[in-house]
């Protein structure tokens, strides 16, 4: 079962930008790939060390360089990373983190992003995180990953087949391409939750089962871990698109405004579903009082057709010598002849009252 969040005790009082890495480790070695290009040359290659990206700081570089670390559980990486690039102790430190909101911030010289990358796994369909960690430069891209799980291919074979506008813009817009992967990952999370929903509709009003409870459960829970990923992103997108930076062009602005518009809707139609799930859960809830209601109509309804027919086997099993009837031939065939009437009198009468 996924977690809501991460263990910082190891960190309990250590000094700030300490670099701990708080989360799973997800990938056993850490992978460096860069991708460096302008509209007429392309170069891709993995590197070994941390030290072959330190170049790419130039900001006299003609290219754009996009280097995307896979793992980052090794903090010691990351920090000469960190002192080569002029980042934030702090901003290393959060990268670090797993446990991060959607963010943004601003020094000016470099953005750093958080985003979280989502993912169905396992029979139940149990949605997991992983952070996605952005610095954009002035002609650089550094992505961070906890997995080696290339969202970003499609990006990539767009660079090489240099389709499109990719290779003529600059690293603001290789920034919005990696958002609006991210971004169009969740409409893929949704559409795959509006199908559940839709098949758990449909099982609910046909034939409810104890099960139910538990699936409702999962998809509670899969729109509870969505809905922290998708709301503080539209704040992220928001500063992009309106902010005074330098590093985002005009141009690039009006593809953010477009991504800016895809989360709105994400968000929309997941505050549809949480209210889908709830009155669900709601309706689930109803059924099953309703078929206790029904046994225990059942039930209340057999011991009042017994009740008078209890009290007379008591009269007539009291040990009295002097009982009417108690010689008489006939006795026992009348008894049984009044219980039976009884009884079918009391069914007949519950029967026209629709009890």
């Amino acid at each position: 079962m996924a977690k809501y969040s991460k263990k910082r005790s190891k960190k309990a009082g250590l000094p700030p930008g300490a670099l701990i890495h708080i989360g799973e480790k997800k990938t056993e070695e850490v992978k460096i790939t860069i991708v460096e290009y302008d509209e007429t040359h392309l170069r891709e290659q993995e590197v070994k060390t941390i030290e072959e990206c330190f170049p790419f700081k130039d900001k006299n570089r003609p290219t754009v360089a996009w280097i995307n670390i896979d793992g980052i559980h090794q903090g010691e990486i990351l920090g000469k990373l960190g002192e080569s690039f002029g980042l934030h102790p702090l901003i290393v430190e959060d990268i670090l983190n797993t446990d991060q909101r959607p963010k943004i911030e601003d020094f000016e010289e470099y953005h750093y992003i958080v985003l979280k990358m989502l993912q169905f796994q396992g029979n139940d369909g149990e949605i997991v995180t992983d952070q996605v960690s952005l610095i954009l430069g002035t002609n650089y891209v550094i992505s961070f990953q906890e997995k080696a799980f290339d969202i970003f291919h499609a990006i990539r074979e767009r660079i090489r087949t240099n389709k499109g506008r990719m290779r003529k813009m600059g690293a603001d817009y290789l920034a919005y391409c990696l958002l609006d992967a991210i971004v169009d990952n969740y409409f893929t999370i949704m559409e795959t939750l509006g199908e559940k929903i839709e098949s758990l509709e449909y099982e609910l009003v046909s034939n409810p089962s104890p099960q139910m409870a538990h699936t409702i459960y999962n998809l509670k829970r899969n729109l509870i871990l969505l809905r922290r990923s998708v709301w503080p992103l539209r704040e992220v997108i928001s500063r992009l698109e309106r902010g005074e930076s330098l590093l985002i062009k005009e141009s690039t602005r009006i593809y953010l405004k477009d991504v800016y518009d895809h989360t709105i809707h994400i968000i929309d139609t997941l505050e549809t579903f949480r209210e889908m799930a709830t009155e669900m859960l709601e309706i689930y809830l109803s059924n099953i009082n309703n078929k206790l209601n029904n046994v225990i109509k059942v039930l209340t309804l057999i011991a009042t057709i017994f009740m008078p027919l209890t009290l007379i086997t008591g009269i007539y099993g009291m040990n009295f010598k002097y009982i009417p009837e108690l010689s008489w031939r006939w006795g026992y065939p009348m008894v049984m002849l009044v219980m039976a009437g009884v009884g079918a009198a009391m069914v007949y009468y519950f029967k026209k009252k629709k009890w």
